[in-house]
């Protein structure tokens, strides 16, 4: 083979590589610093960029977009002596190549232990209690730490965020245990509340109803005191109106008579002595013309009335005679005594009528 065209195979061939080497394609959102003969030279931005073969060297590119780190969990003590395990997520971008490369030699390690270290420091200075329920101001405090710690470092931290606070096995189970005293307080709070409303809304309903009867049961006894009061005063007012005489009453008699024999335990009964007297007035009435009163001076009563008045009385009479005949018969004699005369509440009616009277 020709020497020549093996010398010229090689210099197309070097040049191509040459050539290849000076183009550098940067994809958007990536960053390559390149150094000229050992030393930073300038950073090359997306896009399409040329170096110088040989003399440039080109570094492995970086990523400029946010970037999420979950670190594994790290023991941090409280203040109150507990070990608890936290779990972080870090965002962070990087916002200076050339200081990401030559400020530190791996700034994700470094951010990684910067922000373990922070966490201690804040976390030692509150109790469990407080650590579990103040997430956001652990989270702003590192935030602000790992910020001003990382700038230098061309890193911008964005946030931090606390994934889990994983206390001891003892320290959870004594929280659920306290938890679940705190649940059965608040269930017998609201049970006892509903008991109270309930005996509360009971009594009132008792209350009430007792009222309503009560103020009932007295207009009910007001309505009947008044209709008594109201019939006693029209009896009595017919009375006196009527101005009744001793045959009315000798009458009266005469109706009770068959009402004292009609008890079963009747054995002994007593019979006043004004009945002698009644009868007399009843054979009289109904033998002699009725004196008239003023409530009967302006009809004249008809003879059959009177005489259905009379066979009524007999009747009566009668009656009363075979009721005592029959509970003679059954329970023994009856013992008749005759009673020694109360006073009337008519005195003036009882008075026999005279002679110049009739």
């Amino acid at each position: 083979m020709d020497p020549l065209l093996l010398v010229g195979l090689f210099v197309i061939l070097f040049a191509v590589m040459t050539l290849l080497k000076a183009v550098r394609i940067v994809p958007q959102a990536r960053a390559r610093n390149v150094e000229r003969l050992g030393r930073y030279h300038r950073t090359l931005k997306p896009g399409l960029n040329f170096v110088i073969p040989y003399i440039d060297r080109v570094y492995t590119m970086i990523d400029l977009r946010e970037q999420v780190v979950s670190f594994r969990p790290q023991p941090v003590i409280t203040e109150d002596n507990l070990v608890v395990e936290i779990d972080t997520v870090l965002y962070f971008q990087v916002t200076d190549p050339r200081a990401a490369a030559y400020e530190i030699a791996n700034y994700i390690t470094g951010v990684e232990q910067l922000t373990v270290t922070t966490l201690r420091n804040v976390v030692g200075s509150m109790d469990l209690e407080k650590t579990l329920t103040s997430r956001d101001t652990i989270n702003s405090q590192l935030r602000g730490v790992l910020d001003e710690a990382t700038g230098k470092w061309g890193l911008r931290v964005n946030r931090v965020e606390i994934k889990a606070i994983d206390p001891p096995k003892t320290i959870k189970d004594a929280m659920e245990k306290q938890m679940r005293a705190e649940r059965d307080k608040r269930a017998a709070i609201l049970n006892a509340e509903g008991q109270r409303q309930s005996q509360i809304l009971t009594a009132e309903g008792d209350k009430q109803s007792r009222i309503l009867r009560a103020e009932g049961q007295r207009t009910a006894a007001i309505l009947e005191a008044e209709g008594q009061s109201r019939a006693i005063d029209q009896v009595f007012q017919a009375v006196h109106r009527n101005d009744p005489d001793p045959k009315l009453l000798a009458y009266q008699y005469l109706q009770v008579l068959p009402q004292l024999a009609q008890g079963d335990g009747n054995t002994f009964w007593v019979i006043p002595s004004e009945v002698t007297s009644a009868l007399q007035g009843v054979s009289k009435a109904f033998t002699e013309a009725l004196p008239r009163s003023e409530a009967t001076r302006e009809e004249v009563p008809q003879s059959s009335a009177a005489e259905e008045e009379a066979a009524k009385a007999a009747e009566a009479a009668a009656l009363a005679v075979a009721d005592a005949q029959e509970s003679e018969s059954q329970n023994g004699p009856r013992q008749l005594t005759q009673s020694t005369p109360e006073p009337s509440p008519f005195p003036d009616l009882d008075k026999k009528p005279s002679e110049a009277e009739r």
